[in-house]
């Protein structure tokens, strides 16, 4: 069957900014609609992802001011809220109301501040990100995000012999291909040992596993199968996954295997009759070093255990054999919540037309997209693939 597709990408540069939210998304949502060629009156819907500036900047009603902004007051505004999964969300709803038949063009995306321009500083944007953990089990004890997947690392290290020096390796690649990408946060490159010297934030991960907040937007234009007819650069949507987790961590049954990741990707590849070899590249909610290992392997790419050594040996690089996170991901291109997930759209889009610049993965044809909400509560899963 065929599904929508996506005719139109933008994205900010992810980073420190002192523009309100709209001017951001605005800036974003503008780019994709000059790459698709169309205009805001061309659009049915405006699907918009924000997680946290009800809390951060006391502003909860954004859907409606981000439409006035870019000239589309009247549209239908969907908007949501799903932790760092928020656009990606957003994505999977607006492709599947296309697929539908409910809509024709939609413009999908997501923005957010998270530095100290929102006026908090890094300690309460802290706080205000832990509100996605669990509010009696979790939160009370003081467990913030990267204690939590610390803990999940952690198991995965008693399991599999997962290093410290391979978890470094995976931040070492992603700063490299950060460095390539012009809209990253970090355009530095880092090494085994910069990374291993550096703080202990949460035990097995320093300052450098972890990903840092960031401001920015993205955004992409989705249309139907047929409409896409009539663009030149269209690349497909052909299988989405959406799954949930137990909640909180300590009742995981297997803290390794994040299995809403699993379930996803099964739903994502059964609907693209795909199977995990069969994906060019992948762009992975890597928040943290272990949070890549853990998601390669879930996704399929890496047997269990074998996502560490995978990414010392190489084989997640941009010139491996399954290059993961071209983009520079989370660690090195940066995090703005609710932008995140339409952000990995816009580099899977990019990749697969061939545009990608010094990133750029080889002949790519399928790509995947992984984005998470929570402690693995929530996930979702991508397959895009290239159009003849």
């Amino acid at each position: 069957m065929a599904r929508a597709a996506v005719v139109g990408a933008g994205m900010t540069k992810f980073g420190v900014h002192e523009q309100p939210l709209q001017e951001l998304f605005g800036e974003a949502a503008f780019a994709a609609l000059d790459d698709a060629g169309v205009g805001s009156r061309d659009l049915d819907a405006l699907y918009f992802g924000n997680a946290m500036s009800g809390q951060a900047e006391n502003e909860t009603h954004l859907g409606p001011r981000m439409a006035s902004h870019i000239g589309a007051a009247g549209l239908e505004v969907q908007r949501f809220e799903d932790a760092c999964a928020t656009s990606a969300n957003a994505f999977k709803n607006a492709v599947q109301a296309v697929d539908a038949g409910v809509h024709d063009v939609v413009l999908v995306g997501g923005v957010e501040r998270c530095t100290p321009e929102t006026g908090k500083d890094t300690p309460e944007m802290t706080r205000i990100f832990a509100s996605a953990s669990h509010r009696q089990y979790e939160q009370p004890t003081g467990l913030t995000f990267p204690g939590v997947f610390a803990l999940l690392t952690k198991r995965h290290m008693h399991e599999y012999g997962t290093t410290e020096e391979q978890l470094a390796e995976v931040a070492v690649k992603n700063h490299a291909h950060g460095r390539l990408n012009p809209r990253a946060h970090f355009g530095k490159e880092t090494t085994v040992e910069e990374v291993l010297e550096g703080p202990v934030v949460a035990d097995p991960f320093r300052l450098m596993d972890c990903c840092p907040f960031s401001d920015g937007a993205s955004a992409v234009v989705v249309v139907n199968p047929e409409y896409a007819e009539s663009f030149d650069d269209t690349v497909g949507v052909t299988g989405l996954g959406h799954a949930t987790d137990i909640v909180p961590v300590a009742d995981k049954v297997e803290p390794t295997a994040t299995q809403s990741a699993r379930d996803a990707a099964a739903q994502a590849y059964e609907q693209a009759g795909i199977e995990a070899d069969d994906a060019d590249f992948a762009e992975v909610h890597d928040c943290f070093t272990g949070a890549e290992v853990l998601a390669t392997e879930a996704l399929g790419l890496f047997e269990d255990g074998e996502g560490g050594p995978a990414a010392a040996a190489g084989k997640t690089a941009l010139s491996g054999e399954t290059p993961v996170n071209p983009s520079g991901g989370l660690k090195a291109k940066g995090h703005p919540i609710g932008a995140t997930g339409t952000a990995q759209i816009v580099e899977l889009t990019e990749q697969l037309r061939g545009e990608a610049g010094d990133r750029q993965v080889e002949d790519p044809s399928v790509g995947l997209a992984h984005n998470l909400g929570g402690d693995t509560g929530t996930t979702l899963v991508t397959v895009m693939e290239e159009t003849a």
